[in-house]
């Protein structure tokens, strides 16, 4: 999973960034300081995964992670080149979602590229930015379409109808990812890769005094902003988040419990983005690795096995199954056999989040 972090200048997109992956990108007070994207790997945490590392303490762990590409800064006008807005737009066409960094808090020290600190704004410029590009990208495709389609060709009058539907609620200011599009709309989107078809989340970047409070009236400008645009929004400040990557895990825990947070904000950005990209996670235990895997809903087993390698898709006979929780309750494999909770699975079965899995394959 490949989240790009994007933004305007200056709203702490990349001090969030450097605290969810501690990758250190520099964090100064200019805009544009993040020219080319900086990428940070950071494993998902999974208590699952622990509890199967400690039962069968395997030779390594391994975790399923999430891909953070930190994207220069965003001024109005990057769809027609202001700023470093080509690069931007290249880069955030290549990842799977959008984490848009929304500034909520004042600080007379940290200036803001417009002057004013506005939620509503902020968002629309980004969002009307990526929109505009999108526009672009359709209507030269469009022109192309309608020559091919003078043919007769239905396959060409199809993306001629597509297209027209996507250019028409581009212009009305309406993101792709509101509309219900035919298959030949979904490909053509997938191919063009429009940038407002993107899921997106919106990190309400807050004072560390503000968070969890309820009472921050930019945030709820975020939060209303975002059911308008079937969003999620993450509430996060950048710098309890700088702060959390400095400790281990005992004193993280301690610190959130001051705060009276359950999790940190990098763990609330990646169930979001998992739920946004409709994505679940199946586990492998054995004494060499305790693995967890990331697949989309609605994945079948062999799809599932080709996760691990593709030979064991192409060979799939069927899987050894059994619930994450079962297992934990009963507390072995051996255990879960017994009771009759170890499912045997074949190729029409439907991954679940939680699977603990034992593929058998042909070579």
């Amino acid at each position: 999973m490949k989240i790009g972090i994007v933004g305007l200048p200056n709203v702490g997109k990349s001090t969030l960034f450097n605290a969810l992956t501690e990758a250190g990108a520099d964090a100064a007070n200019y805009p544009f300081c993040t020219i080319d994207p900086n990428v940070g790997v950071v494993p998902v945490p999974d208590e699952r995964l622990d509890w199967l590392a400690d039962k069968y303490q395997p030779e390594k762990k391994t975790p399923t992670v999430i891909e953070f590409v930190d994207i220069a800064g965003l001024v109005e006008g990057a769809s027609r080149g202001e700023g470093l807005g080509n690069k931007f737009l290249a880069h955030i066409r290549e990842v799977d979602a959008i984490a848009q960094v929304v500034r909520c808090f004042d600080d007379e020290n940290i200036t803001h590229v417009d002057g004013k600190i506005s939620p509503d704004r902020d968002i629309d410029i980004i969002n009307t930015e990526l929109m505009m590009a999108d526009l672009a990208q359709v209507e030269k495709r469009l022109e192309k379409s309608k020559k091919q389609a003078k043919s007769g060709d239905k396959i060409y009058l199809k993306e001629v109808e597509s297209l027209e539907k996507i250019s028409d609620a581009l212009e009305e200011g309406k993101n792709i990812r509101q509309l219900e599009l035919s298959e030949t709309g979904e490909r053509l989107v997938k191919e063009l890769q429009l940038l407002s078809a993107k899921p997106i989340i919106y990190l309400a970047n807050v004072n560390e005094d503000d968070i969890n409070t309820g009472q921050n009236q930019l945030v709820k400008e975020v939060r209303e902003h975002a059911e308008r645009d079937g969003a999620k929004v993450v509430e996060i400040s950048a710098k309890i988040e700088a702060d959390i990557a400095e400790l281990d895990e005992d004193e993280k825990e301690m610190f959130l419990d001051e705060l009276g947070l359950n999790d940190s904000g990098l763990d609330r950005v990646i169930k979001a983005g998992y739920e946004l990209l409709n994505l679940l996670t199946f586990l492998t235990a054995g004494e060499k690795e305790c693995r967890a895997w990331t697949v989309e809903r609605g994945s079948t087993a062999p799809q599932a096995a080709g996760r691990i390698h593709s030979d064991m898709e192409k060979g799939f006979i069927r899987a050894e199954i059994v619930s994450f929780e079962d297992l934990k309750r009963v507390g072995s494999m051996a255990d879960a056999r017994e009771e009759g909770l170890l499912r045997l699975e074949g190729k029409d079965y439907i991954m679940q989040d939680g699977d603990v899995c034992h593929f058998r394959f042909n070579v």
